[in-house]
């Protein structure tokens, strides 16, 4: 049965690799379940209901992409758009959640018609091979540097970031940035020896340091920013869920300003689209699932899937659902198909019942695999080609790369890739170059730094 619904011998891989690539991609996504409930919580959403909405839309959203696209992608709600909801929209504009989750659930019906139009599709096949190549290289580098952050080995300082001094506070913060350190060395040694599942045995290697050095006090929990490392077996209170379900269509439109409303929408848009399709394009090359027209053969049903898990999830109560970078982490152990996702998905169903087992798993423990991957994902800087004949195309490529660790944005490296594209490519003669739907990009992006 999972021949004839996966095709893994058509992708060659087997039910065993499919299944370690689900898990491990969950691994790498896990800290989703303790992040997301902190950060919509500041705009006074319900932790729990918020952790269980997140499970719930992360089963679904990558159910889809499973059943419909029969590729190795996991999605959840995304880091940076949890953020705006909560910071932005919630404690700046002075919305309430319940406006916020209403402008994703009209972003995620807006997707919806785009992807049965074909212009989310559309979108994706204009953009130059090599421009797709960046992507992912970009990726790389910047889930490198979330794995970095989230390991405590950046630490703010004149230049902005640098090295954290191992010294201070050795027993939380030190001994967690040393930890990662270790981990990365063992996942690398792993993955150059072709250990199967190599990445996850990183993670949880490294987890099993942290339990160790708890045990024996180089580690010491304070309670407030470093958190015990054993896992806790409490239930979830599974009734919290109706403090947020459904309470996106109780909105007092009384209340709200129209345009400041609209421009909240298209924000949510802007930034949800290019985000996913950087990550279909990152990662499915990564996964070489792009043809030799730089276009992805499953690219509808994938934004499908998308789509349909951003709406699902603002009913919810959980803000805008994506496709992850991390499931890179999966396909580079070996995920090619349906199998992988739905594995992952599974898992995020089966957290709710023990959602306190999988919180406990570090951030120290799951940056090895993000800077692994990250590395994995930054080969692909080989294939563009940055000789004097192409220098119209691998300029721009550059710009796409360093702008999306920098700024901290997959959509901002996108948006610089493709104006620049456009604009180097026109004043230098190469009209022939460009794709007439890229004009169109171009300006939108140009309309979208003016005015959102």
């Amino acid at each position: 049965m999972l021949e004839k619904l996966f095709k893994l011998k058509e992708n060659k891989t087997s039910v065993k690799t499919e299944i370690a690539a689900g898990v491990t991609t969950f691994m790498t996504m896990a800290y989703i379940l303790a992040v997301n409930p902190n950060v919509l919580s500041a705009a006074g959403m319900d932790r729990t209901a918020v952790l269980l909405a997140t499970c719930l839309a992360s089963f679904i959203g990558t159910l889809c992409m499973a059943l419909m696209a029969n590729l190795p992608f996991a999605l959840s709600a995304g880091m940076g758009l949890n953020a705006f909801l909560a910071y932005t929209v919630v404690l700046d504009l002075g919305y309430s959640w319940q406006t916020a989750l209403l402008a994703v659930f009209i972003e995620g019906i807006i997707f919806i018609v785009l992807s049965l139009t074909n212009i989310r599709e559309a979108i994706f096949n204009c953009i130059p091979l090599s421009l797709k190549k960046a992507v992912s290289v970009g990726i790389g580098l910047f889930i490198c540097f979330i794995g970095l952050q989230n390991a405590g080995l950046c630490a703010d300082s004149a230049t902005l970031v640098s090295l954290v001094d191992f010294t201070e506070n050795f027993t939380t913060a030190g001994i967690c940035a040393l930890l990662a350190v270790i981990g990365t060395l063992l996942t690398a040694v792993l993955y150059v020896k072709k250990v199967k599942g190599s990445i996850l045995i990183g993670i949880l290697g490294t987890w099993v340091l942290g339990m160790i050095c708890q045990l024996t006090g180089v580690y010491v929990p304070d309670n407030e920013a470093y958190f015990s490392l054993f896992p806790s077996f409490a239930l979830t209170d599974f009734s919290k869920l109706g403090e947020t379900f459904g309470q996106c269509f109780s909105v007092d439109f009384s209340s709200v300003g129209i345009f400041n409303f609209i421009v909240v929408i298209f924000s949510f848009l802007f930034v949800d689209l290019f985000d996913t399709l950087g990550t279909l394009i990152g990662v499915a090359s990564k996964a070489d699932m792009i043809d030799e027209n730089g276009k992805l053969p499953k690219i509808k049903p994938a934004l499908m899937a998308d789509a349909i898990a951003t709406t699902t999830g603002a009913v919810l109560g959980t803000s805008t659902v994506s496709t992850f970078v991390e499931s890179a982490s999966g396909v580079s152990a070996g995920g090619r198909t349906g199998l992988t996702a739905l594995t992952t998905a599974v898992l995020f169903l089966v957290s709710m019942l023990a959602a306190p087992v999988f919180i406990a798993i570090p951030s120290f423990a799951t940056a090895p695999a993000l800077i692994i991957v990250g590395f994995l994902m930054f080969s692909a800087v080989t294939e563009i080609k940055f000789d004097d004949k192409n220098l119209t195309s691998a300029i721009p490529a550059y710009l796409c790369i360093i702008a999306m660790p920098l700024f901290y944005s997959i959509s901002e490296g996108i948006a610089l890739g493709v104006i620049s594209y456009v604009v180097i490519n026109l004043v230098c003669g190469k009209r022939k170059e460009i794709n007439p739907l890229m004009y169109v990009l171009a300006v939108l992006f140009v309309v979208k730094y003016i005015f959102l």
